[in-house]
Order: structure tokens, then C-alpha cells, then sequence
């Protein structure tokens, strides 16, 4: 309480402290829960419920956090400047000013965001400018309480987000700062504000991914955008507006920043319900595409219109690996030019092949490193674990390499020679060159790109699926979730998964079972889990990296896609118990 700066958590925590001390054991049991330990500092960086106490995100907890890393920039070296954005969730600005002022504090050279800005410009600006490192005060899609602060690193980290072991030499620098008080840190306003010719440069940057020098506005597919109550438009509608595509219609419920998220009760384009107003728009305006950004627009979720049985007009939200697929076979098309260069090798490409999980090239002699062929400058499309299989086959079908990573974006963007990645929870890289991070902008405007030339050929999204299928394969996926309360209550699942692994799963045998924790070639140990089933099916189990949830990730490849989802359903029922 002496060192906390914010009179609320001061207070709260006040209130709590008397009554506790009065003999109020819920209040005690409350304290005991917000000062048991500390929000811990990891690849993701930090991200928990606003409040006081050293397991909540408050300013106190922050403070420490941009101590530690200046600590660590000055420590090891590395160029000690540093760019900080913030997105709209409650004291998302007030962090980022905190950092910005211990930053410039440790003598270090620090720019400011100008405004309330998507996360992407923030992984676009430690690049432009060059910086030591990058720190965006979000905490994405979580609920409305929650905040987070990411830590991205420049130069030869490329503006991605850290990887071990940097987050742990981070952490202990954090550490360090806590056994004090941050009232015996030096604090300066002696930092820079961006000036609007920051985001100008990412704006035309991302806008260069497409060129379509002369539309004819008719042709252009009808949209309905909406930023979740987030900071995507403002820059997603520059960037449309620059790349020439018509302005999409907007929900106007959801378009401006709000930190209480009040239409959703969780703002993740995932979670059932949540793209609902844009829908009921999509259909009221006529819409041929609804797009969603997530609150820091690092996520895209896109629904397309179908017709049901009595013959109403709706929308059909895609997965992320469909959104993935379309996207990944774009990528491979512009990195290809000239169309597929081989034919497929159905053999090496079955998601239960014996191909190693953590490198997958274009054949024997493969580099570990990049997932390449040995002396080979070819592009590389790479995807998470946990994301459909089907993305190699366009790789191989293109003679590129391709390369599964664990899940993480920080994972994905550092794959050497990539040309796209992304992983199924709606995130996507369509254009490493300029963020090297899911960007739901530039990924967003890529698909008005495709659904462009789509219709100029009478042509819609719908049909490109099933084109995908037609070349590809028919290839199905989904998900199963189980939130949970008690975080200990994912521990007893897995290690009850890993005593008792199951044999069959919805009647189809398990072939093997993979445990990464064991260590599994190309990977670190990891907590997770896989099943390869017969029929080229497989089920991958993790716990969540950012929520309470243990998460169940179900693949299959059939002759025809209604086969390959009935058998999703059928392995979603038999997996559910497992978890519950």
C-alpha cells in the first residue's frame, strides 16, 4: 500500500486490511489470495485481473515489470530504447505512461504511442524505429477485467515477441526491482510521442500487400466490419481506405473503444455469441462478408452468408483453419507465381505420417533449422501444432517448405523464410515483411483482396472452400474447451490423460500417444498431449497459454467434408469426458 501510486487499489485494499484485521476471515481470505505469490513473468509477459496485490495487474506490478526490462536491456547490452502502445482496456494508458517514465528513468530512450493503437502497429513500430525492444500494454480478447503488458524484442529478434530464455533472465531482473519499493525509482517525462507519421508508415506498409490500382466500387463484396468494442477501425479503415476498397458498413454498437466490453461478456470473436450484432448487421445491410477484429485487432474471425433449410439468409462463422487454409493458399500462390510445382504425395502428407512434428520441408535431407531441404532458399509456410494439418499439403502441392511450431505466435513469426503463418485461435501472418506478429488487419485486407477477385469471377468465398477441399483434401476440425476455477483442476486432467490414455475415441482406435513433456525431436518439453488415430485423425490436448482452460484440438481428412465433420462430432463427444 505505502508504494501503490492508484488511490483505488490503495483503498480497496485498505478496506480489505480492516476487516480483516476485525476478524473477517472472507477478507482475509481475499488478501491471501491477491499477495500468495506474483503474476508470473513469461513469453507471454504478464496477464491477469486488474486489482492490488502482486498476483493482479496494477500499477505497482507494472512499474516492476518496465524496471525489470530496462534492467535487462542495460544488462545485456542491447540497444536501450524502447516503444510502448497501449490498446483501450481500463488503465491500459496509465500502464503504458508508468513504463514510459521508469523507462526514461534508467536513462533509457523511450517512444510513446500517440493514441490507443491495435497491437500490430506496436510489432510494426519496434521494427520502423528500430528499437531495443517493444512493450504493448494489452490483454487481447481476455475478459473485460483483465489487462497485460507484452514484451516484444528488436534487432536481430526481428520485432518478435521473446522466447526462452530471454523471459526468464527478464523475470529475474523483475524479481530484483520487487525486493524494493518503486518509490526509489527514477522517473522522467523526458520521452518521445509518436507523431502521426508512425502509423501513416504501417498503414501504407500493410496496404502494399494488395495492388488493385482500379476498382470499379460495384464489384467490390459488401462488408460488415466490427472492431468488438476494441482500436482496430480507425486503422483498419485507413488501411482498406488506402489500399482502394470501399469503406465496410460498421456495427456501431461495437466500433468505438470501450474497456467495459458491455455487448459481449467475453470480447474474443471465438466464444459463442460474441459476433452476433455483426451478424444480425450483416444480414440487415445485405453483407457478402462480416469481418471481426478482436479488441487489439491482432485477431481476425470472418462469417460468410448461407442459407438454411427454410431457405432465411444467415452467416456461417469459418474456423481459424479455414480462414488459415484460404490465407496459406493465397500465400503459397503469390510466393509460387506460376501455381503448384508438384504433384501431391499423399503418403508423406496424412497428419498421423512419420514425419517429424517439429520440422516438415519438401522431402528428404531437411534442415532442422528452417524446415527447408539442405542448400534451399525456398519459402516456408509454418503453422502451430495444434492447427490443421492441411496447410503442409499446400506446401508440398507448392514445393515449399512448411515447418509446425509450438503454440505461440512468438513461435511462428521466427521461423526462418516465412511467407505466411498462423495458428486455428484466428490469428494469422500474411506479411512477415512488415510485422512480425498476427496482425488481424493485414489479414483482413488480404481477404477483401481474395473475396475481389473472387467475385470478379462470379465466385465467392463459399466456393473457394470447397475448391480447397477439391485440391486438397477434405479436411475437418474442432475444438473442446473446459473452463475451469481452480487452476490445479487442469494438472489433475492431464496427468489423468497421461496415466490412462485412451484406446479408442468415438470408435476409432488411437494408432500412438504422444507426450511432449517426455521431449519430442524439434521441440522443448511441453505439456502437451497427442493422439494419432486411424483414418489419418488426430487429437491434440494442451492447457490454454492465456485462460483458465484445458483445450482439445480434433483433426480429420475424409473423402468428403461431411464425412470428415461427422467424425470431428463424433471424437468432440467422446474427448468431452475427458476433460470435464
Amino acid at each position: 500500500m505505502a508504494q501503490d501510486p492508484d488511490e483505488d487499489t490503495r483503498a480497496e485494499l485498505s478496506v480489505l486490511l480492516g476487516a480483516a484485521t476485525g476478524g473477517d476471515t472472507d477478507a482475509l481470505a481475499e488478501i491471501t489470495a491477491l499477495f500468495s505469490g506474483r503474476l508470473a513473468f513469461g513469453t507471454a509477459g504478464l496477464r491477469g485481473e486488474l486489482g492490488p496485490g502482486p498476483l493482479r495487474m496494477n500499477r505497482v506490478l507494472v512499474t516492476q515489470a518496465a524496471a525489470g526490462l530496462g534492467q535487462f536491456l542495460l544488462d545485456t547490452g542491447r540497444t536501450a530504447s524502447v516503444v510502448i502502445g497501449y490498446d483501450g482496456r481500463v488503465n491500459s494508458d496509465v500502464f503504458a505512461r508508468d513504463s514510459a517514465e521508469v523507462l526514461a528513468g534508467l536513462g533509457i530512450d523511450v517512444t510513446l504511442l500517440p493514441s490507443a493503437l491495435p497491437t500490430p502497429v506496436l510489432a510494426f513500430a519496434v521494427r520502423h524505429l528500430d528499437a531495443g525492444a517493444g512493450v504493448m500494454v494489452t490483454a487481447s480478447h481476455n475478459p473485460p477485467r483483465d489487462n497485460g503488458y507484452k514484451v516484444y524484442l528488436g534487432q536481430d529478434d526481428d520485432g518478435s515477441q521473446i522466447v526462452p530464455p530471454v523471459d526468464a533472465t527478464i523475470a529475474e531482473a523483475i524479481d530484483a526491482i520487487a525486493a524494493g519499493s518503486i518509490t526509489d525509482l527514477a522517473r522522467s517525462s523526458e520521452y518521445a510521442v509518436a507523431g502521426p507519421s508512425l502509423v501513416q508508415a504501417y498503414v501504407e506498409a500493410t496496404a502494399a500487400l494488395v495492388d488493385f490500382p482500379e476498382i470499379v466500387p460495384d464489384d467490390q463484396p459488401k462488408v460488415v466490419y466490427t472492431a468488438m468494442h476494441g482500436v482496430g477501425w480507425a486503422t483498419a479503415r485507413a488501411v482498406f481506405e488506402h489500399a482502394g476498397f470501399r469503406i465496410p458498413d460498421v456495427v456501431p454498437e461495437q466500433i468505438e473503444p470501450d474497456g467495459a466490453f458491455p455487448t459481449v461478456p467475453f470480447p474474443n470473436p471465438e466464444e459463442p455469441g460474441a459476433m452476433d450484432l455483426a451478424i444480425a448487421r450483416g444480414i440487415a445491410v445485405g453483407a457478402d462478408l462480416v469481418i471481426a477484429n478482436d479488441p487489439d485487432a491482432d485477431r481476425l474471425a470472418l462469417a460468410i452468408p448461407s442459407v438454411g433449410a427454410d431457405g432465411a439468409r444467415s452467416f456461417r462463422q469459418l474456423s481459424g483453419n479455414e480462414v488459415g487454409w484460404l490465407l496459406g493458399w493465397r500465400a503459397a500462390e503469390r510466393a509460387t507465381m506460376d501455381g503448384p510445382t508438384s504433384d501431391l504425395d499423399e503418403s508423406s502428407l496424412d497428419p498421423g505420417s512419420a514425419v517429424e512434428p517439429g520440422v516438415v520441408g519438401s522431402g528428404d535431407g531437411a534442415d532442422a533449422a528452417t524446415g527447408l531441404p539442405d542448400g534451399s532458399s525456398t519459402a516456408v509456410l509454418a503453422a502451430s501444432i495444434v492447427s490443421s494439418p492441411a496447410l503442409r499439403r499446400v506446401a508440398e502441392r507448392y514445393g515449399l517448405g512448411y515447418r509446425d511450431t509450438l503454440t505461440g505466435f512468438k513461435w511462428v513469426s521466427r521461423v526462418p523464410g516465412l511467407v505466411f503463418g498462423y495458428e486455428e485461435a484466428l490469428g494469422y501472418l500474411v506479411d512477415p515483411e512488415v510485422v512480425r506478429d498476427k496482425d488481424g488487419i493485414s489479414a483482413a485486407l488480404d481477404l477483401l483482396s481474395l473475396a475481389t477477385e473472387l467475385a470478379a469471377r462470379g465466385r465467392t468465398i463459399a466456393d473457394r472452400l470447397d475448391e480447397f477441399a477439391a485440391t486438397f483434401g477434405a479436411f475437418a476440425s474442432g475444438q473442446v474447451a473446459t473452463r475451469v476455477d481452480d487452476l490445479a483442476r487442469i494438472d489433475t486432467i492431464m496427468a489423468a490423460l497421461r496415466a490412462t490414455p485412451p484406446t479408442t475415441l468415438g470408435g476409432v482406435g488411437v494408432l500412438a500417444v504422444t507426450d511432449f513433456l517426455d521431449g519430442v525431436e524439434g521441440f522443448p518439453p511441453n505439456d502437451i498431449l497427442r493422439w494419432d488415430l486411424e483414418g489419418d485423425g488426430r487429437v491434440i490436448v494442451r492447457p490454454s497459454g492465456t485462460e483458465p482452460k484445458v483445450k482439445v484440438y480434433l483433426d480429420t481428412v475424409a473423402e468428403s467434408s461431411a464425412k470428415a465433420e461427422a467424425l470431428v462430432a463424433r471424437l468432440a463427444d467422446a474427448v468431452r469426458p475427458l476433460v470435464s
